[in-house]
C-alpha cells in the first residue's frame, strides 16, 4: 500500500517578502516583523523552515485596485 505524501509548504524567500526591507542604522535588508529568538534561531538554523509571518510582496497590488 502506497503512502500518499502531504504536500510541503513552499519554503519562501526573504527578498520576496513584504517585511524584509532596508534599514537605515544597519545599513542592510533585515526582517521588520518582530520575531522572538526562537523563531529567527529556526529560520536562520533550519533553510527549510517556513516563515510564518512570510507575505508575499506585489508592487503592483495597489495599481491594480487603481484600475
Amino acid at each position: 500500500m502506497e503512502q500518499k505524501q502531504k504536500p510541503k509548504k513552499p519554503v519562501a524567500s526573504c527578498e520576496t517578502c513584504e517585511y524584509f526591507d532596508w534599514d537605515d542604522d544597519v545599513q542592510d535588508n533585515v526582517c521588520k516583523m518582530d520575531m522572538d529568538e526562537d523563531e529567527l534561531w529556526r529560520l536562520r538554523a533550519n533553510p527549510q523552515f517556513s516563515c510564518p509571518y512570510y507575505k508575499f510582496y506585489d508592487e503592483y497590488k495597489s495599481v491594480q485596485k487603481q484600475i
